[in-house]
C-alpha cells in the first residue's frame, strides 16, 4: 500500500501515524515549467493495524519532514527542505520551511536557512498556503490521492476494483520552488521523517519510489527504513529474494530488477514531462500497475483502480479533505 503502512506488521513506524510517510510526488508546475512541485504526504487517517482512524493532529511536533535532493548521482543529499511544526494551546499548529545547501543536507537539517516561519496548517477543507519570495508551501489536511484495491492485495492479488483509498485522508507537504533551486537539472529525490528523542533525532521513515518497503520482510524492512539510498546495495539480495519467490524470477534477472529499484532514489528532470517510473511522479501516474506487473513479472499488470476525481488544477493540487 505505498508506504501507508511501514512499520511492523502493517502498523505506523515508531507507532505513531503522523511520521508515517506514506508518498512522494515531483512534477513541472503546471501553466509554469520553470517551476516544480513537490508533494510529502504523511499520515493516513485510517490505520490498518490498529484497523481505525487515526489521531486528527496533523503533524508531529518538533519532528522533521524532509525533502532530500541529490545534485550529482551519488544517493547522497547536497539540498535539503525540512519542515518542522509546533502546537499551540489551543489545537492549531503552524510550519516552518527550512533549506540547507552543502554537505550538512546530508544530516538532520533542523537548522539553516528559514523560508518560510510560523506557516499556518490547514485542518479543515479550506486552503491555507503561505507564499515566501519565488517559494510557496502548503500544509496540511488532503484527500488521499493514492488509488489502489488494497482489499483486493489482502486477497491473495484477487483486484476488483475496489480503491480502498478513495475516501480517505492525509496530510500533506506541498513546495512550490524554482527549478533553479533544485541545484542541477537532472536530481533524485527521496523524503524522510524524523522523530526527536532523549537520545537524539532517529528516522522513522524513507522512501523515494513507492510500494518498496511495504513488500519487505520484517527485520529487513525495519533496517531499510532506517537507512539511506547511499548504503542500499545492502538490500539487492533482500530484494532479489523476494522477486524470486514473488514472480518466478531466475536470480540472475532478480539481481537485474533488483538493481533498477535501488537506491530508492526518485530520478526528476524538470525540463521534461513528469512520468513514473522514468521522471518523477505525478499524482495521476498508476503506479501500482507498474509496481505489480514488475514484481509478479507480468502476471498481475493491474489492480483495476484509476486516478482520482478530486485533484484541483491549481496548487496545492490535492482535493480538500473528505472529513
Amino acid at each position: 500500500m505505498s508506504h501507508h503502512a511501514s512499520g511492523p506488521d502493517f502498523g505506523f513506524p515508531r507507532g505513531d501515524a503522523r511520521l508515517d510517510m506514506t508518498d512522494l510526488y515531483a512534477f513541472p508546475k503546471p501553466g509554469d515549467p520553470g517551476k516544480s512541485i513537490l508533494v510529502l504526504n504523511v499520515h493516513p487517517s485510517v490505520g490498518v493495524n490498529p484497523p481505525g482512524p487515526t489521531t486528527k493532529e496533523p503533524f508531529a511536533p518538533g519532528a522533521l519532514y524532509e525533502f532530500k535532493i541529490d545534485t550529482d548521482d551519488d544517493a547522497v543529499a547536497d539540498i535539503a527542505y525540512s519542515v518542522q511544526f509546533s502546537s499551540s494551546e489551543d489545537g492549531k499548529q503552524t510550519a516552518t520551511l527550512r533549506r540547507i545547501q552543502g554537505e550538512r543536507a546530508a544530516g538532520v537539517c533542523d537548522d539553516g536557512e528559514v523560508i518560510v516561519e510560523a506557516a499556518p496548517v490547514s485542518v479543515g477543507r479550506e486552503t491555507v498556503a503561505t507564499t515566501a519570495g519565488d517559494c510557496r508551501l502548503f500544509c496540511g489536511w488532503r484527500s488521499d490521492p493514492f488509488f489502489f484495491d488494497a482489499n483486493g492485495f489482502f486477497d491473495k492479488m484477487q483486484f476488483t476494483g475496489d480503491d480502498f483509498f478513495a475516501d480517505k485522508d492525509v496530510c500533506s507537504i506541498v513546495l512550490e520552488v524554482p527549478n533553479s533551486a533544485l541545484g542541477t537539472s537532472v536530481v533524485g529525490l527521496w523524503a524522510r521523517t524524523l522523530d526527536k528523542t532523549r537520545e537524539g533525532w532517529i528516522q522513522a521513515d524513507r522512501g523515494g519510489r513507492p510500494m518498496q518497503a511495504v513488500f519487505l520482510p520484517g527485520e529487513s524492512r525495519e533496517a531499510y527504513l532506517d537507512g539511506d539510498p547511499a548504503h542500499d546495495d545492502r538490500f539487492i539480495g533482500v530484494f532479489a529474494h523476494e522477486l524470486e519467490r514473488s514472480g518466478g524470477y531466475t536470480l540472475e534477472n532478480a539481481v537485474s530488477v533488483a538493481r533498477k529499484l535501488l537506491p530508492d532514489v526518485l530520478p526528476y528532470d524538470p525540463r521534461r514531462p513528469a512520468r513514473f517510473p522514468d521522471n518523477g511522479r505525478t499524482l495521476t501516474d498508476d503506479v501500482v500497475d507498474e509496481f505489480f506487473s514488475m514484481l509478479t513479472n507480468g502476471r498481475v499488470t493491474g489492480d483495476k483502480v484509476g486516478p482520482h476525481r478530486d485533484l484541483l488544477g491549481e496548487f496545492p493540487y490535492l482535493g480538500p479533505p473528505h472529513d
